[in-house]
């Protein structure tokens, strides 16, 4: 009895991408006679048969739309799902949420399982551990069985879909330059690992508004926080370079950034200032408060839901993903010096 295949395992037996294996099996003026015959026959020998839940997925709409998140702590997902929760509600539509746990072997998981007919389309940050493999054959096989996709905020360039981001590089420019501006001049940056994409650009900010300053970017005062390891103990040793700035890329770091800063004997405003990244409750009721970044999660789970329905009620022969940039701005707290 010859093996079940799939679009992706014929794609990884001929060499090819699971988008030229779909388009050659629908007959596509887009691929070559000689790629189309060679997939066509593999497909016959092995008695391809198309994936009949993902058929059904495009054509009886269940009216439910999934998202996949990689965490809830931060407060900026659970604006996101009120935004999506919203947009969804006013077209009709339900919302299945699931988190991948910022686990890759969770998130393929997830995605078979929403992808099996139990939505109509899905929505999804990639998780931490997919962003560092680099294995996106899970999103690339879903884009080939043409079910909606909308990914947001940490997306991934290659994955032809919708997205929907925050202008992070502006975001990175506009808290560093108003540190910069309050007359901070050792600002140390705390991010992610490089991998993850959105610390990446934040990062391009921090050292744009440096350059503008004619400041040389000091690689000392950037630390790539470990989260499988002791956040606060990673700070205290940028911390060691008697700096009198800090940016957090989240309110996480940036609230611990604080109470190492206290722990030192050092007064936030008055000897360093902070800065972080996402307006939640940790940034309003921390002490004293944080200056930080809105990245209007609401506004882009919207969008995102908007773009998705829009893709699964538009059935059109020619499909061109969509980008949108959503811009941030500051929310000046005590954690920052007044400029004088």
């Amino acid at each position: 009895m010859k093996q079940k295949i799939t679009i992706k395992t014929i794609a990884k037996e001929l060499g090819v991408s699971t988008s030229t294996v779909s388009k050659a099996l629908k007959d596509s003026h887009e691929i070559s006679i000689e790629t189309k015959e060679r997939i066509q026959a593999y497909a016959k020998h092995y008695n391809y048969k198309p994936n009949s839940l993902a058929l059904q997925l495009r054509n009886q709409k269940t009216k439910v739309i999934g998202v996949i998140l990689p965490k809830i702590v931060h407060h900026f997902f659970s604006t996101v799902i009120k935004g999506i929760e919203e947009g969804a509600s006013e077209k009709g539509y339900h919302i299945m949420v699931c988190f991948s746990n910022e686990s890759y072997k969770k998130e393929v998981e997830t995605l078979k399982v929403l992808s099996n007919g139990s939505v109509d389309g899905i929505i999804v940050s990639v998780a931490n551990e997919t962003l560092e493999n680099k294995d996106f054959d899970h999103f690339k096989e879903l884009v080939s069985e043409e079910i909606p996709l909308v990914l947001f905020d940490r997306v991934v360039d290659e994955i032809f879909c919708d997205k929907v981001v925050v202008d992070d590089v502006g975001a990175g420019y506009k808290a560093t330059k108003h540190l910069l501006d309050n007359g901070r001049k050792k600002i140390a940056l705390i991010t992610t690992p490089n991998h993850v994409n959105v610390g990446a650009l934040r990062r391009q900010g921090y050292e744009k508004a440096l350059i503008e300053n004619y400041i040389k970017t000091d690689k000392n005062l950037i630390i790539e926080i470990d989260e499988k390891k002791d956040i606060i103990a990673q700070i205290e040793e940028v911390f060691k370079q008697d700096i009198d700035g800090v940016f957090g890329v989240n309110e996480i770091y940036a609230a611990k950034a604080i109470r190492v800063a206290k722990k030192r004997g050092l007064k936030v405003p008055e000897d360093i200032s902070i800065i972080g990244f996402t307006d939640g409750l940790i940034s309003r009721y921390s002490s004293p408060s944080i200056t930080t970044v809105a990245q209007h999660g609401f506004t882009m789970g919207k969008q995102a839901v908007e773009l998705l329905i829009e893709r699964i009620e538009k059935e059109s022969e020619t499909y061109s993903p969509k980008k949108i940039v959503i811009s941030s701005d500051l929310k000046l707290r005590e954690s920052t010096k007044p400029s004088s």
